[in-house]
């Protein structure tokens, strides 16, 4: 399974960016979003099951919204009132038998 991750770019602080991430196949399990900023481990973001029930990290509550289209085999990651903090690279995963890892997208929070 290959993911092909989209959407990062440069915004600045309060602004919105929406991420994509695309499978090469349909995911019957969890699909996510990961970070990691420079010098820090990656960190779960936001996950989303099969169904839709999804889960966030504490620090993107109320900020950030994932979802997915299983027809298109594509989860979203909706980013609003984005922050400095949010500076990483992101990076889309999915677990089908086995996890899977897209190759990352920058996103740069300016103040």
């Amino acid at each position: 399974v290959q993911l092909q991750a989209s959407g990062g770019g440069l915004v600045q602080a309060g602004g919105s960016l929406r991420l994509s991430c695309t499978a090469s196949r349909t995911i019957a399990g969890i699909m996510a979003w990961y970070r990691q900023a420079p010098g820090k481990q990656r960190e779960l973001v936001a996950h989303v099951t099969n169904s839709g029930s999804t889960n966030y990290a504490d620090f993107v509550k109320g900020r950030f919204t994932i979802s997915r289209d299983n027809a298109k085999n594509t989860v979203y990651l909706q980013m609003d009132f984005l922050k400095p903090e949010d500076t990483a690279v992101y990076y889309c995963n999915a677990f089908n038998r086995q996890t899977y890892w897209g190759q990352g997208t920058q996103v740069t929070v300016s103040s």
